[in-house]
C-alpha cells in the first residue's frame, strides 16, 4: 500500500475530512463513556445512601448529600399552607402532587431562625374535583403525623413548555400552585422556616382517603453509553483502515 498517496494532491481534501470524521467519532465515543461514568456514580450513591438506616431529621446532618436516604418523621401537617405541583400523572390520568408543610414535634419557638418543618409530598390527588385548595382538604389527617419516605431535593431549574413557575414574595399573596418543588420560594410565603429539601412518602402512607404516595421510579442501569461508546470507537477504526485501503485501490485501477 502506498501509504504517501492520501497524501497527494488528489487526495489530500478527503484525507482531511476523514481524519477530522475520526477525530470527532473518537471524541463521541469518550463523551459516552464520561455519561457511562457519571451513570454508574449517580447509581453507586443511590445504592449507598438506601442502604443507610431512616435518618432522624433532629440530628442536623447534611440534608442535601442525603437525597434517596429513608427518613422519619412525626408532627403536625399545616394544611392552611399546603401546595400542589401540576402537571403530575397517575395511571394516565392528570393530576397533581400535595406538597404540605409537617410542622415537626423537634422544632421549637425558642429559636425562630431554625427550620421547625419540612415540605411533604403527600403523593398524587386527580386533577378533577380538586380546582381550589379548599378543595384538598377532604384529604386532612389528624394530628400527629408519623411519615416515611426518602429524602428529596427541590428543583430551581425552569420547566418546558411555555409555562412558568410562579414567584413568591414574602408579604405578597401566596400561589397555590407550582410547576416543581422549589423549595426555597415555597418558603418565602410560609410564616415559619422549612429544611432545604422535601420529603417524598411512600405507599406505606397510602389509605383509600389519601393522595397515592409511591417513590420515585429511577433507572439505576448502565444505560446504552457503553455500547454507544463502543459504536463511535467503530466507526473511528473502520474511517482509520478503509480509507487508505479504498484510496490504494482507487490509485491501483488508475494506474
Amino acid at each position: 500500500m502506498n501509504a504517501t498517496a492520501i497524501f497527494s494532491r488528489r487526495w489530500i481534501t478527503t484525507t482531511l475530512l476523514v481524519i477530522a470524521g475520526g477525530c470527532v467519532c473518537v471524541r463521541l465515543g469518550m463523551w459516552q463513556l464520561d455519561r457511562l461514568a457519571q451513570r454508574q456514580a449517580f447509581s453507586e450513591r443511590v445504592n449507598a445512601t438506601r442502604a443507610l438506616p431512616a435518618l432522624d431529621l433532629s440530628t442536623g446532618d447534611a440534608l442535601a448529600a442525603q437525597e434517596y436516604r429513608s427518613v422519619q418523621a412525626r408532627g403536625a401537617y399545616d394544611y392552611e399552607h399546603q401546595v400542589a405541583l401540576r402537571n403530575q400523572a397517575h395511571e394516565g390520568q392528570y393530576g397533581f402532587h400535595l406538597l404540605t408543610p409537617l410542622l415537626l414535634d423537634e422544632g421549637s419557638d425558642e429559636k425562630p431562625d431554625e427550620a421547625s418543618a419540612v415540605l411533604i409530598d403527600r403523593g398524587w390527588i386527580p386533577a378533577s374535583g380538586n380546582a381550589h385548595p379548599a378543595d384538598w382538604r377532604k384529604y386532612d389527617a389528624a394530628a400527629p403525623i408519623e411519615v416515611q419516605g426518602v429524602i428529596r431535593l427541590g428543583q430551581v431549574n425552569p420547566v418546558l413548555g411555555g409555562m412558568t413557575q410562579p414567584t413568591s414574595v414574602a408579604g405578597q399573596e401566596a400561589a397555590d400552585f407550582w410547576l416543581h418543588a422549589d423549595i426555597s420560594a415555597i418558603s418565602r410565603q410560609l410564616p415559619y422556616a422549612i429544611l432545604p429539601v422535601y420529603i417524598q412518602l411512600d405507599a406505606r402512607q397510602n389509605t383509600p382517603d389519601s393522595p397515592i404516595a409511591a417513590l420515585p421510579a429511577l433507572d439505576l442501569s448502565e444505560g446504552p453509553h457503553r455500547g454507544y461508546a463502543l459504536q463511535w470507537f467503530g466507526f473511528s477504526v473502520i474511517l482509520a483502515i478503509g480509507y487508505p485501503i479504498y484510496v490504494n485501490k482507487q490509485e491501483t485501477r488508475r494506474a
